[in-house]
């Protein structure tokens, strides 16, 4: 029983690193494929990674792009593959070029290191994308993406407070709720 719950965890966790933070924030059913598209070429993107945060939203054949990213060309490269979807006639791009900063850098590599070599949350650097992503502007961190607990979104953010030269952190882990929990 034990070795069972272990897989499921384990493919829990391989789910949530399989979905990185790309929020989708839409309601009608008959954008179900196109939201599908749009997140396949955005998870796709080569330079896409752990100190990046894109968002989407669909209204019709307009789609808005928004979010945080280290570099400009990810930027440009998230409207082109949008653009070139099938049903989308607009893309309306408001993500965010961070800016360059040595100590902005140095603040990130120490954030990822104080999250992901935490024992508790170390699953969650599995994969291309891991599922926590770290966002650093002057000194200010922000955390978003998905985990499985509240207590390992509480952990993200004492692991990311705790880091020298971090002026603020901002917590915007969700936790997943599990469908196969039980129910009280």
């Amino acid at each position: 029983m034990k070795r069972n719950s272990l897989k499921l965890s384990l493919a829990l966790a391989g789910v949530l690193v399989a979905a990185p933070n790309l929020a989708a924030a839409t309601t009608s059913s008959e954008d179900s494929a196109l939201i599908k598209k749009i997140r396949r070429e955005l998870v796709t993107l080569p330079f896409y990674g752990v100190f990046d945060n894109l968002a989407y939203s669909v209204d019709g054949e307009t789609v808005t792009l928004s979010g945080q990213v280290n570099r400009p060309t990810l930027k440009t490269d998230a409207e082109r593959v949008v653009k070139r979807i099938e049903g989308v006639n607009n893309v309306v791009n408001r993500i965010e070029v961070l800016p360059l900063s040595p100590y902005d850098d140095r603040v990130r590599l120490a954030v990822l290191r104080a999250v992901y070599l935490q024992p508790a949350l170390q699953r969650y650097a599995l994969g291309a994308i891991p599922s926590i992503h770290i966002i650093v502007r002057n000194g200010n961190v922000t955390l978003e993406g998905v985990v499985l607990h509240e207590s390992e979104k509480n952990i993200a953010f004492l692991q990311a407070n705790g880091v020298s030269g971090v002026f603020s952190v901002t917590n915007n882990l969700r936790v997943e709720r599990s469908a196969n929990r039980k129910r009280a």
